[in-house]
């Protein structure tokens, strides 16, 4: 991630580059970057002594593009990028339109509003498909902490096939932080599990119009430090025998359970309803 001061006196940016920006590494995943024009690229950093054909081509498209490149040292790069065995001496610093802190969206959020918050997921596959699948379902964000969940990096962005460049991911220091600035913002906070006795069905009652779905680890579910910010739980019901599923699975089937009940006007919002269609009897 590029170092650079980031803001400005507005305020119309956020304080950090890490809330804008997507830091690609990698001479490959750089270049189609760079090549893909529904990407906006702030910046390329180069390593002082990288050579080659491909970092000559990656030169040329930032000059065709007009994008600034900078050349550091490669320990730098290694340090920029957060990856010293993957970097290959090149980075791209590339924006993310709907990255931005969560205390700065709440403000812009309209009920109903649905969120998801990682604690814990270790995974960049299934970090990767959680975002793909919200994006796909319309959740408004997927809190992606800086501690303890996987930075928006290359195997990230594979595992969401190019979507994470493009979902609503929204910025804290940590789960228990972002669990406990929903709460004041009016949210009910609610985990996921399949083993907490007492959980509501995901299927029942509708939701409340602001609600935040805490995904836990993959191995050890949410954590007890998260656990006690939640307002309640949710469980999966399932049969056969099966006890839980993995983590990418059960966000998928809470975003498009979602993603059904706001179609079908059944998490009371108070929206109003289309009048029902009068049909013409024939004489």
């Amino acid at each position: 991630m590029a170092d650079e001061q980031f803001g400005d006196p507005a305020g119309r940016c956020p304080a950090s580059p890490r809330d804008v920006f997507i830091t690609v590494y990698g001479r490959k995943p750089v270049l189609e970057a760079l090549n893909d024009p529904a990407l906006t690229i702030d910046k390329v950093i180069v390593a002082e002594q990288s050579r080659g054909e491909e970092v000559q081509e990656i030169l040329a498209a930032a000059a065709q593009r007009q994008i600034p490149v900078r050349r550091v040292s490669a320990h730098r790069v290694k340090v920029l990028a957060g990856n010293g065995r993957h970097d290959q001496g090149v980075l791209a610093d590339v924006v993310a339109p709907r990255m931005r802190p969560l205390d700065g969206a709440l403000k812009k959020l309209v009920s109903p509003v649905a969120v998801l918050v990682l604690d814990a997921i270790t995974n960049p596959a299934n970090v990767g498909m959680i975002l793909r699948t919200a994006t796909a379902a319309g959740i408004d964000g997927v809190v992606l902490p800086r501690r303890g969940v996987p930075a928006v990096d290359p195997l990230v962005i594979k595992a969401s096939a190019g979507v994470a460049f493009h979902a609503p991911v929204l910025r804290s220091a940590t789960a228990i932080q972002a669990c406990a600035t929903l709460r004041a913002a009016g949210f009910a906070v609610l985990g996921l599990s399949g083993s907490v006795r007492g959980a509501a069905s995901l299927f029942g009652d509708p939701p409340p119009p602001r609600v935040a779905y805490v995904l836990g680890n993959e191995t050890t579910g949410i954590s007890p430090a998260v656990a006690a910010q939640l307002t309640g739980w949710v469980c999966i019901p399932m049969t056969g025998d099966v006890e839980s599923l993995n983590v990418a699975s059960a966000a998928a089937v809470v975003c498009f359970d979602w993603a059904r009940r706001r179609a079908g006007d059944s998490l009371g919002a108070h929206r109003p309803r289309r009048a029902p269609r009068r049909h013409r009897i024939p004489k």
